[in-house]
C-alpha cells in the first residue's frame, strides 16, 4: 500500500492581528491572511492532495472551502481539530496579558500542562482529541495525501502525539501563520518529514 501522507496548513493571519484565540474566538481571515494561504498553495499545478480536511472554525474552514471549489478535491470539517480553548486569555493579545498577568503567563511557558489559564481546556485533554482525529485521518484515507488545515495548538498536539512528545514541551515549538508540518505514515512506521516551512 501506498503511504499515507498528512500535511497541516496552519491559518494566516486572522482580522484583528496577533491574540490568543482558541476555539471561543471564530474570528475570520485578515485580507493578509487570504494572501498568505494562496501564497502557501502556490499554483494549481503543484496541488498533491486527494482531499482537504478543516477545523470547522472559520479561519480554517473558509480557506479550506475556497480552496476546495479551486481545486475539485472534496472537503470535510473535523470538529475535534478545533483549536485549544484559552479560558480567560480568549482574545487577549500576549502584551495585555504580560501586563496584566506577569506571574501566570511566565507560569504557563514553564507549565502549561499544570498552569493554565482560568476556564481554560485541559492540555491532555486537547492532545487526545486531535491525537484521535490524526489516527482517524489515517485510518479513514489509508493511502491518500490528505491536506489538514488548524491551528498552532492542534499542530503542536500533533507533533507532540508523532514524536511521542511530553506535552510540556508544547509551546517550545513555533508554528508560523500559513506554514506546513507533514507526517507520513509508511513502512517505517509513522514520521515527521518537516515542520513550518513556509511553501511546498
Amino acid at each position: 500500500m501506498s503511504d499515507t501522507v498528512i500535511d497541516l496548513l496552519r491559518h494566516g493571519t486572522p482580522e484583528g492581528g496577533r491574540a490568543y484565540r482558541g476555539h471561543g474566538i471564530d474570528d475570520p481571515l485578515s485580507e493578509k491572511g487570504w494572501a498568505q494561504m494562496w501564497a502557501a498553495v502556490g499554483e494549481q499545478a503543484g496541488w498533491p492532495w486527494t482531499r482537504i480536511v478543516s477545523s470547522p472554525l472559520i479561519r480554517c474552514r473558509d480557506f479550506a472551502e475556497a480552496l476546495g471549489g479551486r481545486s475539485g478535491l472534496p472537503v470535510s470539517v473535523e470538529m475535534r481539530f478545533r483549536e485549544v480553548g484559552f479560558g480567560s486569555w480568549e482574545g487577549r493579545t500576549p502584551d495585555q496579558i504580560r501586563d496584566e498577568e506577569p506571574e501566570a503567563y511566565a507560569a504557563f511557558f514553564r507549565d502549561p500542562l499544570n498552569c493554565r489559564p482560568e476556564g481554560a481546556e485541559s492540555l491532555p485533554d486537547f492532545a487526545a482529541r486531535v491525537a484521535a482525529a490524526f489516527d482517524g485521518c489515517l485510518r479513514e484515507h489509508a493511502g491518500e495525501h490528505v491536506l489538514v488545515v488548524a491551528h498552532a495548538g492542534v499542530i503542536r498536539a500533533t507533533l507532540a502525539h508523532v514524536l511521542q512528545a511530553d506535552l510540556r514541551c508544547a509551546y517550545r515549538v513555533a508554528v508560523g501563520n500559513a506554514c506546513f508540518t507533514r507526517c507520513r505514515q509508511g513502512e517505517r512506521g509513522l514520521m515527521l518529514e518537516f515542520h513550518n516551512r513556509p511553501a511546498l
